[in-house]
């Protein structure tokens, strides 16, 4: 996001960390340290800031960092908020029901709208592709050892977004006009606020993930072991593994649940902001071949 945010020549980008923090940033990043046990730090590294882009680990505090970070904001004055969405679509209420943490960025979505300082844009992208497919157990796909799970018959669709194609959505996003300025009416902040909106490289199935991998792989179908698992069994011993202290089942409930063969997981048909931001079409083997060599290094679900 940071580089897709310069790349476009419109934005000054100040990075929030915390004071310990040495995670190194890109050139042209401006960095602001902060104490988020002291409020007023994160009120004056956001003052003057026309927006506040969330992104936070999956495994840290998220509801209680973001609340602090949303106070700060409308403390501050700052006028747009994209939150720590990132993610399967939370306007889906049976979802959100069904994997609990999702239901913080409803939270999120609440509290703004109650303090009524800031607008939100809630940017739902499905899972991060490059990253979920690195995951034997998130898309069911073992890349290394060519095994694969199904979820029920692997046909279910989903939308699903690519880092580089999130970043571009969100230098394009904060690139429009407050107001409209031309014909098209919807394109600008105004006619997005407060609402969720989305974005996607693509609706596949995990057949159509394993197609992919194959040729990516240059391997066939006798190279490969293929398993199926009913969805709403994996998704149930996956309740029972995060009950039993297994971080394990949290991937489980997550991934199972979007697969469930009720639609929830494709995103698309309730229309995208891709054509409003010009993304561009992409190759789905060129992403499938970052999932390759992030799997050959580890990427493990802990």
């Amino acid at each position: 996001m940071t580089e897709a945010l310069l790349k476009t020549g419109k934005h000054t980008v100040t990075a929030i960390t915390r004071l310990d923090s040495q995670s190194p940033l890109p050139d042209g990043v401006t960095t602001r340290k902060v104490d988020y046990e002291k409020p007023e730090t994160l009120v004056e590294a956001l003052r003057g800031q026309d927006a506040l882009v969330i992104t936070l680990s999956g495994r840290s505090q998220i509801q209680q960092i973001e609340e602090k970070l949303v106070r700060a904001a409308a403390e501050a004055g700052v006028p747009w908020i994209l939150p720590n969405e990132w993610s399967p679509d939370t306007a889906n209420e049976d979802v959100v029901n069904d994997v609990f943490i999702l239901k913080s960025k409803v939270a999120t979505r609440n509290l703004i709208e109650e303090l009524g300082k800031s607008s939100y844009i809630a940017v739902v992208t499905g899972f991060w592709y490059e990253w979920s497919l690195a995951l034997p157990h998130g898309f069911g796909i073992d890349l290394v050892n060519h095994n694969a799970t199904f979820y029920d018959e692997g046909e279910t669709k989903i939308s699903t977004t690519t880092w580089p194609q999130i970043g571009r959505a969100v230098g394009a996003l904060l690139s429009l006009p407050v107001k409209a300025e031309d014909t098209d009416g919807e394109a600008c902040l105004e006619h997005l606020r407060n609402k969720v909106v989305y974005i996607n490289s693509f609706t596949v199935s995990q057949k159509d993930m394993l197609d992919s991998a194959r040729r990516v792989t240059g391997t066939t179908e006798s190279d490969w072991t293929i398993t199926k698992e009913p969805s709403r069994e994996r998704y149930a011993s996956g309740v029972q593994e995060w009950k039993d202290g297994k971080y394990i089942g949290l991937a489980k409930i997550l991934y199972t649940r979007i697969f469930y063969p009720d639609g929830c997981g494709d995103f698309e048909h309730k229309g995208t902001l891709n054509s409003m931001l010009a993304l561009p079409q992409e190759d789905i083997d060129e992403a499938t071949n970052v999932a390759l060599e992030r799997a050959k290094i580890g990427n493990q679900w802990g």
